[in-house]
């Protein structure tokens, strides 16, 4: 046997073995790809479950604050405004009330309106990623753990120092908090910058 025919035999076959093209195929790809990017973006802007604080643990959170009549009282995804509106009554305090759902500023407006105190407070219908807060003071939450967590470096990088933050039921990762309080099964976590 010739070198060139053992040459030939020890290398694998060049024959090309034809692929069977679905013209299906490619369109399904594309729509699971694309159902995917959709799915992502809803699940990440997934609004935060609207439950109001019981009323005990609001007064808890703005004495753990210590609220008082200097302060500018952010309620960020303020749902009914009762944060707000118990520190302006309460404290005598100012406050800003910040809800992307139009209906609940609408809700929040209307029971300050009937607590007497609405000129005392803003409504802001925007979202809380967006929302300035230089003016807070006080920065109430109750939103979720992965909300807190994305809100972390914009609560560090707009507030003043001295501002405080309040938390009801969720802290925030790596960030230990100052101060926490327990309320019946109920946690609050307070950080001071």
């Amino acid at each position: 046997m010739s070198r060139s025919a053992i040459g030939a035999w020890a290398q694998p076959a060049r024959t090309r073995i034809p692929r069977m093209r679905n013209p299906m195929a490619g369109r399904v790809r594309v729509c699971i790809a694309g159902f995917y990017l959709i799915l992502s973006a809803v699940v990440t802007a997934q609004p935060v479950r609207y439950e109001p604080s019981p009323v005990e643990v609001v007064h808890a959170m703005l004495e753990l604050a210590q609220v008082t009549s200097r302060d500018v009282v952010y309620d960020l995804g303020c749902g009914d405004g009762r944060i707000v509106i118990a520190a302006v009554v309460r404290y005598g305090a100012r406050g800003v009330c910040v809800d992307i759902d139009p209906q609940r500023i609408a809700e929040s407006r209307e029971n300050a309106r009937r607590a007497g105190v609405e000129e005392r407070i803003r409504f802001m219908t925007e979202d809380l990623f967006t929302t300035d807060l230089g003016g807070a003071s006080v920065v109430a939450l109750f939103l979720s753990p992965e909300f807190n967590d994305r809100l972390r470096p914009k609560l560090l990088s707009e507030l003043k120092p001295g501002a405080r933050i309040v938390s009801h039921y969720h802290g925030m990762t790596n960030w230990t908090p100052h101060a926490t309080l327990h309320v019946g099964e109920r946690t609050i976590f307070l950080w001071q910058l």
